[in-house]
C-alpha cells in the first residue's frame, strides 16, 4: 500500500478547502441571486464549477481517492494558458476577459507543489489497470 504523510493530506485538504470556499465566494452568490436568467455557455460553466465545488467537498474527506479532480483541474488550465493566455499575451492582443479567466486559471501553479506526486505514479501509471474482460 502507497503511504502518504499525514502531513501532506492535511495540506491536500486546506487546498480542497481553499477551493471550496473560493468557488462559494465566486459562483454560488451568482447563481443563486440570480434576476435574470443565464446564457448558454454561462450555465454550463457555472453547473460544472458547482460540479467540482461538490467534488471537491468530498475531497474535504477523501483526499487521496479524489485526487483525478485536482488532475483535471491542473490539465484543463494549464492547456487553456499554454494555448489561448500566452500566444495572446505574446501579441499583445489579450483582452480584459482574457486578462480575468487567466488570472483565476494561475491559481493552478501551487497544484503540482501540492499533489503528491510519487502517489500519482505507483497508483495512476505503474499499478496494473482494470481488466477489460
Amino acid at each position: 500500500m502507497v503511504q502518504v504523510s499525514l502531513l501532506r493530506l492535511y495540506i491536500l485538504r486546506a487546498l480542497y478547502l481553499f477551493v471550496v470556499l473560493g468557488l462559494a465566494v465566486m459562483v454560488w452568490p451568482g447563481v443563486i441571486f440570480r434576476e435574470e436568467p443565464m446564457e448558454l455557455m454561462e450555465s454550463a460553466v457555472n453547473s460544472m464549477l458547482a460540479a467540482y465545488w461538490l467534488l471537491c467537498i468530498l475531497g474535504l474527506r477523501y483526499p487521496l481517492q479524489m485526487l483525478p479532480i485536482l488532475l483535471w483541474e491542473l490539465v484543463w488550465k494549464s492547456l487553456w494558458l499554454i494555448v489561448v493566455a500566452v500566444p495572446q499575451w505574446a501579441t499583445g492582443v489579450m483582452d480584459e476577459s482574457t486578462w480575468e479567466v487567466a488570472f483565476s486559471c494561475l491559481m493552478v501553479v501551487i497544484f503540482p507543489f501540492i499533489i503528491p506526486w510519487r502517489y500519482v505514479f505507483l497508483i495512476y501509471v505503474k499499478r496494473r489497470g482494470e481488466r477489460w474482460r
